[in-house]
């Protein structure tokens, strides 16, 4: 049985990692929050589309972690090096094209959902500068599925740490004209993201070059594109890459009927998700460890430790989490000062924050479970799910937000019904499934 030790190890990195990514987040939407309203709600939306696109490439590298996961597991390096390298052509390929379309296919959609011009206006402007991310951020995304599948995260906490610290730095100076650096707004906030991610990249490149064992696992061998291993890894990932995308998708579209409510609702909307993103991060790393341990597990033949081990992260999971959970619930005030300083603002969040605080709970059980669905290598079981609860989930959004407009905190309750549909289907696949089966 894997100990709890052995998933700190893990997860502890993963986590530095999902703060450092959503400390981006966290800072853009601070800092926006101090420009405007206008700013802060337009940041939601491009911030929401960026992220959906980027689900795509990163659905692709889950694939890949869950392949590498299950040759560490089978002690088979060697074929660990061929999935990394063609991943990486993979993906880098993919974000050339998305980027190609994003030029003009973003103010086209951007034009038809967005009804306030002031909203539309802003969020061209980030996402004029955000989509340069894409090259940068799908090529990292295949580094980590290789320490993630290995299970040596380390090198993830030195560039979570790095990441963090350089998209804080360029946020101020170029939101705000600090440090002699022009003063841009939201722009700004796209360019400071991009960066954040170049030098993250940089600095993976050059640690993967110098301190990991190419030669055991046959890195950066680009000989020839091996067709047969990229049909592998889609095989497995583009069922996650349909399910992230659509997933985040759904996102953009809670955001876009928000938007039809008001710019205040939109911008309430930012911080409830800046803040909910946050709270996240101990179930997300810990997700990601379920994901690649299911994996290693039933590379190693254990089959019968994969049910047990899933539940007992979940239990590890709602423990971590609760104490956030109730600080959230009794100080909703403090949270919402971290992204403005408008009193009416900090009012009208309160009754958000504290739903999406109680909503973490079923994230920290549902999400955990998923992931192990996942791991197993169902893929197809895990979007089936995904879809199936998405519709339930759009439905209600849309009634309570635009046939039937309730208080935001009302369309918020949405988590609810999303979390309870996927860790109910999860459990009962994971129960019942034929996942025992599944050979990769």
């Amino acid at each position: 049985m894997t100990s709890n030790k052995d998933i700190y190890k893990i997860t502890y990195p993963i986590f530095l990692t999902l703060l450092a990514q959503n400390i981006i987040n966290v800072t853009n939407t601070a800092f926006l929050g101090r420009v405007g309203e206008v700013e802060l709600g337009a940041s939601a939306i491009g911030g929401v589309f960026y992220f959906a696109i980027f689900m795509i490439g990163f659905g692709f590298s889950q694939g890949a972690q869950i392949l590498i996961g299950r040759r560490n597991g089978e002690k088979n390096y060697s074929q660990i090096g061929p999935i990394f390298n063609n991943a990486l052509i993979f993906n880098f390929l993919l974000s050339v094209v998305i980027f190609g379309i994003s030029l003009n296919g973003v103010p086209f959609i951007m034009k038809h959902v967005v009804s306030s011009p002031q909203i539309y206006d802003a969020t061209i402007a980030y996402l004029d500068w955000r989509i340069y991310g894409y090259f940068f951020a799908f090529i990292s995304a295949i580094f980590r599925s290789f320490y993630v599948g290995i299970t040596q995260t380390r090198i993830l906490t030195t560039s979570a740490i790095l990441m963090a610290l350089t998209n804080i730095f360029f946020d101020y100076a170029l939101i705000f004209g600090n440090f002699g650096m022009p003063k841009m707004g939201i722009e700004g906030a796209g360019i400071s993201s991009v960066i954040a991610e170049v030098v993250t990249l940089v600095y993976v490149i050059i640690y993967t070059i110098y301190r990991a064992d190419i030669k055991l696992f046959g890195l950066f061998q680009f000989k020839k594109v091996e067709f047969k291993t990229i049909l592998l890894i889609l095989e497995l990932s583009v069922f996650i890459m349909f399910q992230y995308f659509i997933f985040i998708s759904t996102w953009f579209v809670f955001f876009i009927f928000i938007e039809h409510m008001g710019e205040r609702p939109l911008a309430v909307s930012n911080i409830g998700r800046s803040l909910y993103i946050l709270l996240t991060i101990p179930a997300g790393a810990l997700g990601t460890t379920v994901n690649t341990l299911v994996s290693n597990l039933i590379g190693a033949g254990r089959k019968e430790e994969v049910l047990p081990f899933i539940m007992r992260l979940a239990r590890i999971s709602l423990i971590i989490i609760f104490p956030f959970v109730l600080f959230a619930l009794i100080y909703p005030e403090l949270f919402a000062r971290i992204y403005t300083d408008n009193p009416g603002l900090i009012t009208a969040s309160i009754p958000v924050i504290r739903i999406i605080a109680i909503a973490n709970l079923f994230f920290a059980f549902s999400f955990i479970v998923f992931n192990g669905v996942s791991g197993t290598g169902n893929t197809r079981t895990a979007f089936t799910i995904e879809f199936f609860t998405l519709f339930f989930y759009i439905g209600y959004v849309y009634y309570t937000a635009i046939i039937n407009p309730s208080h935001v905190a009302v369309v918020w309750i949405s988590e609810f019904v999303y979390w309870t549909f996927i860790g109910s289907l999860g459990y009962w696949y994971l129960l019942k499934g034929n996942w025992r089966k599944k050979e990769i």
